[in-house]
């Protein structure tokens, strides 16, 4: 079984920072692409960054310049620094990765999610 753990969200200032966090646990032979995505209130999931295994980065034009994914692959662990957060930065954080499992199976897993809101 392979489950993904997220840390690092809370209420924080507009201006401010954080730094999120997820871990994969359990039955993992390799971890490709690790991605983080969110989801404010009434509005559908979208794609914040995503980090490959070959150690490329991608970031959705509305965080470009402010956070930053990063990768400990000997932790199987993702991060997120989120700088000069906005109040349009609120949102439920989900990281995602896509893992082969010790069985060989190739799939998709989701953390639980982590609240992050930018409020003065």
């Amino acid at each position: 079984q392979v489950q993904l753990v997220e840390s690092g969200g809370g209420l924080v200032q507009p201006g401010g920072s954080l730094r999120l966090s997820c871990a994969a646990s359990g039955s993992i032979s390799s971890i490709y692409v690790m991605y983080w995505y969110r989801q404010a209130p009434g509005k559908q999931r979208e794609l914040v960054a995503m980090f490959t295994s070959g150690g490329s980065t991608n970031y959705a034009d509305s965080v470009k310049g402010r956070f930053t994914i990063s990768r400990d692959n000997a932790r199987n662990t993702v991060y997120l620094q989120m700088n000069s957060l906005k109040p349009e930065d609120t949102a439920v954080y989900y990281c995602k990765a896509n893992i082969r499992s010790s069985d060989y199976a190739r799939n998709d897993y989701w953390g639980q999610g982590t609240q992050v809101t930018v409020s003065s």
